[in-house]
């Protein structure tokens, strides 16, 4: 019988951070959030001294200070670039493989290939192949796995191996109810009053006292957790229902002009989305909103029917720069704005208008193609569009932001060679 594995990366951002800065191992360092606002990653030493997941950063400059802790800026280029190494990876190991998030994956394994030996032949490997480091969980499940992963992240183990009934109910029985992955804050309080409050006694729990309050997922999750494997691994992606870009302004944008420029980036790098997703949205949302701590805060949005659904940047954003200054409320200090697409569909899928021109639609692709390969091939905003403006005041902010080692020409490190 086959098993599952889960491969997670430990402390991803930070450990990212360390691949192409070595001397950051061993200290204390963060990752903050858009605008550099908030604790989004920790490296175990800065766990150790107390930071919180979340904690803002004008919180903590004593402590960053006092100790010397290394604070970056979120690094999404970079994340992402090791991310997709990490998944190709594992591909060598398994066929079967699901890419859970940006740092996690399931891996199906062969009975040969469930042991600890297999999980640290995979753990040596990324390490010296990408320079992340990873635990991984064992078990015949998706949950139990999970569960394992956690147990290798805790005791520093690395590879964990839960294939035993006895074992697996030992660990339940320390492990609260919150923890089990599905289940959460939300589920915790409900269950506790019941008199279920480890992960054991949901195991246990009268399968229609789950059913009852969680229906169909909570029965999975509870055969799950008996070792009966009812959630297969994912291996083609769900299509998307909809793709939002939206950020927090750095300073407030008051003037129609700023907004523009703003919304239009976001357009652009939605419609960018899309292409690569091969889907194009039936319906586009403009919004921007002001601080909710203002005295009188106010949002505007507008909802956009598409003629025909296209992902073509230049008539997406003639469409948006048209509502936002239908909706536009001048004299408020705007804080955030963007734009959702939904109504998504294959791009394969084309149905004309009938009392519309009919566009040249493989040219426009041809283009937008372009723009794209050499946005990716020479830096992202390499070509763009004449509203994007020079000057971007409301751009997030990133002033800690590590160089771009992978994905930016200029950003290269540079490796210097010495004769003896």
């Amino acid at each position: 019988m086959n098993s599952i594995a889960l491969v997670d990366c430990n402390n991803f951002y930070v450990s990212c951070e360390r691949v192409f800065q070595p001397l950051l191992n061993g200290k204390p360092v963060v990752v903050l959030s858009n605008n550099d606002g908030c604790v989004v990653a920790r490296s175990s030493e800065a766990k150790a001294l107390g930071i919180k997941m979340g904690v803002p950063l004008f919180k903590i400059r004593d402590l960053v200070e006092r100790h010397n802790i290394q604070v970056f800026s979120s690094n999404y280029c970079l994340y992402g670039d090791l991310s997709h190494r990490i998944m190709t990876s594992l591909q060598l190991f398994s066929p079967v493989v699901e890419i859970y998030s940006i740092d996690e994956a399931f891996l199906e394994l062969t009975p040969n290939q469930s042991n600890t030996n297999y999980g640290e032949e995979i753990r040596r490997c990324l390490k010296q192949w990408v320079g992340i480091p990873v635990s991984i969980g064992i078990a015949p499940t998706k949950v139990l796995a999970k569960v394992a992963t956690d147990v290798a992240k805790q005791s520093g183990a690395g590879t964990f191996c839960l294939d035993k009934a006895e074992a697996a109910d030992t660990i339940l029985a320390t492990m609260p109810i919150a923890d089990i992955w599905g289940i959460g804050r939300r589920l915790e309080k409900w269950f506790t009053t019941r008199g279920v409050s480890t992960a054991l006694q949901f195991k246990q729990a009268n399968p229609e006292l789950i059913r009852k309050k969680m229906g169909v997922v909570g029965q999975r999750l509870l055969l799950e957790l008996q070792g009966i494997s009812c959630l297969p691994l994912e291996l083609i992606p769900n299509p998307k229902q909809e793709t939002c870009v939206s950020r927090s302004f750095a300073q407030a944008v008051t003037t129609l002009d700023e907004l523009q420029t703003a919304i239009a980036f976001f357009v652009s790098r939605a419609a960018e989305k899309l292409r690569r997703q091969q889907q194009t949205p039936a319906v586009m949302i403009i919004f921007a909103r002001t601080s909710f701590f203002i005295e009188q805060p106010i949002s505007i949005s507008q909802t956009i029917a598409l003629p025909t659904p296209t992902h073509y940047t230049p008539e997406l954003l003639k469409l948006a720069q048209t509502s936002l200054k239908q909706i536009f409320r001048p004299h408020h200090p705007y804080k955030k704005a963007g734009v959702i697409m939904t109504g998504l569909q294959s791009e394969r899928i084309v149905q004309g208008d009938l009392f519309e021109q009919p566009r040249d639609t493989e040219r426009q692709q041809r283009l937008m193609l372009t723009v794209d390969q050499l946005n990716q091939k020479f830096g992202r905003e390499t070509l763009g569009f004449g509203i994007f403006g020079q000057q971007q005041d409301w751009r997030m902010k990133s002033d800690l932001r590590s160089p771009r080692f992978t994905t930016a020409w200029d950003d290269l490190p540079e490796v210097k060679a010495g004769f003896y």
